[in-house]
């Protein structure tokens, strides 16, 4: 059976511009993305908001994942709060793995995102979740959470995010993600 460990933010500090934060908002995400999953037979874990990035990665590299989902929002740096917007997906560079899901992330996320050229693949080393973790590994920061708007577009697309989430958890792992979830 396929399965993805779901690391949504832990970052209850990082407030939205307009209320809320990126842990809560990261989480709801995940509990909307849950009931695809279990409808198309991917088995998960997922990461207790309790703790740091670094219990994240112990948790995911206690069992054995075909993929680590790390999700996030973002803020631009002080001199540029509020005015950036955007989608990055991260990857370690040396994990072919991790830039082919860096890549089925991106294209797809382009179809919900309001704007597609704004939707980037970076590699980078600096971020633990992709150098520590055992599976391959992307971190998706989805919009920026200081930028109205893109707070805003967060919000308004929980159901939409966590689908198109899922979808590239299925494609990545070559499972057909069931277009209604259980319960639905």
């Amino acid at each position: 059976m396929p399965r993805v460990f779901l690391s949504p933010s832990t970052q209850e500090f990082n407030p939205y511009i307009d209320g809320g934060n990126e842990e809560y908002y990261m989480n709801v995400i995940t509990d909307a993305m849950i009931p695809y999953l279990e409808a198309s037979g991917i088995s998960y874990g997922r990461n207790d908001p309790e703790r740091t990035v670094g219990g994240s990665i112990q948790l995911s590299n206690a069992d054995s994942y075909d993929l680590h989902l790390a999700i996030h929002s973002n803020a631009a740096g002080p001199a540029n709060a509020g005015r950036v917007r955007g989608t990055q997906v991260y990857y370690y560079p040396t994990s072919q793995q991790g830039k082919r899901a860096a890549d089925i992330f991106a294209n797809n996320f382009m179809e919900i995102y309001p704007d597609p050229s704004k939707v980037q693949v970076i590699p980078t080393t600096s971020l633990t979740e992709l150098r520590r973790t055992k599976a391959p590994a992307i971190l998706i920061e989805v919009a920026y959470h200081d930028n109205r708007e893109d707070a805003q577009w967060i919000r308004d697309n929980i159901d939409v995010i966590a689908e198109n989430l899922a979808v590239s958890v299925g494609d990545f792992l070559g499972v057909k993600i069931q277009p209604e979830p259980l319960g639905a």
